[in-house]
């Protein structure tokens, strides 16, 4: 993988500026870069990560915005700790994104002349930034020019767009096929009107059409486009990616496939276009007919799939069997390597984890790239060691293991605390807090349908009643054997509410609270849990959450007097069920740590 942190600070300095040569000659004003790519995705593939390949900072969420002279990246609050380190000697600052300071928008709107015209590459802006952006510009009179890429200009060795293969799920673990979730998406655009419909999420389409492929990092989806008509379906690809077996999965399915490339030019006789605003780009979108009526939704898609069936659930429980069976192995190696005072590294940690779980039933890959951050790491949210920055872990403190995998029959993401040494009282009451937030949510009933962002109180009271907080939300869906971060419910504070974002039966959603001490320890316990039923009364239908995840909580790290009876009760319960789960799947080393982690307190 490429880590652009590596390029010396005064290189990226010297990109700066020839942005700014470029912004001179050209008469514009400033350049906005996005982490972005024309699919609107998390991850991108590396032809698209100009912002990091300009400025030096990772992190998955950022806008790189350079003026003549200013140059800020605006990022949330999980990366606050990590941007000031990787934009160091720069002379790029942290920009946060927070209510109390202003955006990017309006710090262009705000700083610029009027009339000055601002730049940013159409191919990799969304409909729903371009609308935002151009009502924040037009008090100014400002334009937003979208027909240049300044960034392809000055970077001279980018790399080409990836060609991995493109295959089928395997049918064991497929529910339902293509041409049924065709004809449910037909439905909707029936009812809203629409003779087309324009899928560019990744994930949306690999889900749809039941392939899978590798041109992302972590996840299992590949480049293209698809748009659907009444009587035809169109994936745009590159079609030298198509296994034989993929070929004729589509040609079953009915769906055409025709150049990558050739979307935007597809889209010159639409009559009305059905798309969602947030996953596509202006620059697909550019013959599209100025008489075409825009119908901008939520692709159906993204609500079809965040609800699992029965059998695919039944697939994710297996995998996550097989998951804790590979952290049994990961922790009780971990374990041993420290007991014979072995040397551990952050790096070390990923790689026994990766090991461990190429070891399981129809692994892929990771699901994302592990987080293992010892003490101060710990508390960068999605600190993520390399190379030039990594601890050993020597001495007293707590370790933060986030990680995750991809099997065809399910998609993980866990994270555990583990203790190296002494661990104070102080950092156990503070896991111990975490684990509170996390059972209080663990155990929640709440309405069907409830808005998902309203049940991140429920966790964070906890944290709230002693006067302790975290900057992130509390929960993300999570994908059926595709991406790890998944729409549309997502369980945070600071979400919009909007009519998809609710808790439906089926949904897959991650319980994450967190506690983070800059420059001592960062904390989060992590399980997946599933939407299921609860009860129903006179008040309507209720559901509640089974935990998917098989994995003990060390409970050397919590003080027991700080739990109530019925958090005890969960944790014991809990603890009791992954034993029984994973005890006839695991042996040696595995399964005595197994048996020790599992004690009730």
């Amino acid at each position: 993988m490429t880590d652009f942190h590596k390029t010396p600070s005064d290189v990226r300095h010297a990109r700066v500026l020839a942005v700014r040569a470029i912004l001179a000659e050209r008469g514009l004003s400033a350049l906005i870069i996005p982490s972005a790519d024309p699919h609107m995705s998390e991850y991108l593939p590396v032809y698209w990560q100009g912002r990091a390949w300009l400025s030096g900072f990772t992190g998955s969420v950022g806008t790189l915005v350079i003026t003549h002279d200013f140059a800020g990246v605006w990022t949330d609050s999980r990366y606050w700790v990590q941007a000031p380190i990787e934009l160091d000697g720069t002379g790029i600052e942290l920009q946060k994104m927070e209510h109390s300071c202003p955006t990017y928008a309006q710090f262009l709107a705000d700083n610029l002349p009027q009339g000055a015209k601002v730049a940013i590459d159409g191919a990799v802006l969304s409909m729903a930034e371009f609308d935002g952006l151009s009502q924040a510009f037009a008090e100014r009179g400002m334009e937003l020019v979208i027909d240049t890429d300044i960034l392809g200009q000055i970077w001279q060795d980018r790399p080409s767009l990836p060609n991995a293969l493109i295959y089928v799920h395997d049918e064991t673990f497929v529910d339902t096929s293509a041409k049924q979730k065709l004809i449910q998406v037909r439905e909707i655009m029936t009812q809203r009107g629409a003779t087309h419909h324009l899928v560019s999420g990744l994930d949306d389409i690999a889900w749809l059409t039941n392939l899978r492929g590798a041109d992302v990092n972590f996840n299992p989806v590949f480049l293209s486009h698809l748009l659907i008509t009444p009587d035809t379906v169109t994936l745009f690809v590159h079609d030298d990616k198509l296994t034989d077996t993929a070929k004729s999965a589509l040609s079953v399915a009915g769906i055409d496939v025709a150049h990558y490339d050739s979307v935007a030019e597809r889209l010159g006789d639409v009559e009305s276009l059905l798309f969602d605003p947030a996953k596509v780009a202006v620059g697909t979108l550019t013959h599209l007919p100025k008489t075409a009526k825009l119908i901008k939704a939520v692709n159906p898609t993204t609500v079809l799939k965040a609800i699992k069936s029965d059998n695919d659930i039944n697939h994710i429980r297996e995998a996550m069997r097989q998951d804790g069976v590979a952290l049994c192995e990961f922790f009780a190696e971990l374990e041993d390597k420290l007991a014979q005072g072995e040397r551990v590294s952050e790096l070390d940690i990923d790689e026994m984890l990766e090991c461990a779980r190429s070891r399981q039933p129809n692994h892929i890959s990771a699901s994302f790239d592990t987080i293992a951050g010892f003490c101060g790491n710990g508390a960068i949210v999605h600190y993520r060691a390399t190379d030039e920055r990594f601890s050993y872990l020597d001495g007293d403190g707590l370790l933060l293991i986030d990680s995750g995998a991809q099997y065809k029959n399910g998609t993980t993401d866990i994270t555990r605390m583990a203790g190296v040494g002494q661990i104070s009282d102080d950092e156990k009451r503070d896991v111990t807090y975490v684990l509170k937030a996390h059972i209080a949510l663990a155990t929640a009933h709440f309405p069907k349908d409830i808005p998902s962002m309203q049940l991140d109180v429920l966790a964070r009271n906890q944290l709230w009643q002693q006067g302790l907080d975290y900057g992130h939300g509390t929960g993300h869906g999570v994908g059926y054997f595709l991406n790890v971060h998944e729409g549309p419910q997502v369980i945070s504070r600071t979400a919009p509410v909007t009519p998809e974002r609710i808790m439906s039966e089926g949904m897959i959603t991650s319980n994450e609270p967190g506690l983070y001490r800059e420059g001592k320890w960062g904390i989060r316990l992590e399980n997946l849990v599933v939407a299921v039923k609860a009860h129903q009364s006179e008040f309507g239908e209720f559901l509640k959450f089974e935990d998917l995840t098989l994995c003990p909580f060390d409970t050397r790290l919590i003080l027991p007097h700080l739990l109530t009876k019925q958090e005890k009760r969960w944790l014991n319960d809990y603890h009791k069920r992954v034993h029984d789960e994973l005890i006839g799947r695991v042996d040696g080393q595995a399964k005595a740590w197994l048996v020790e982690r599992t004690q009730a307190v």
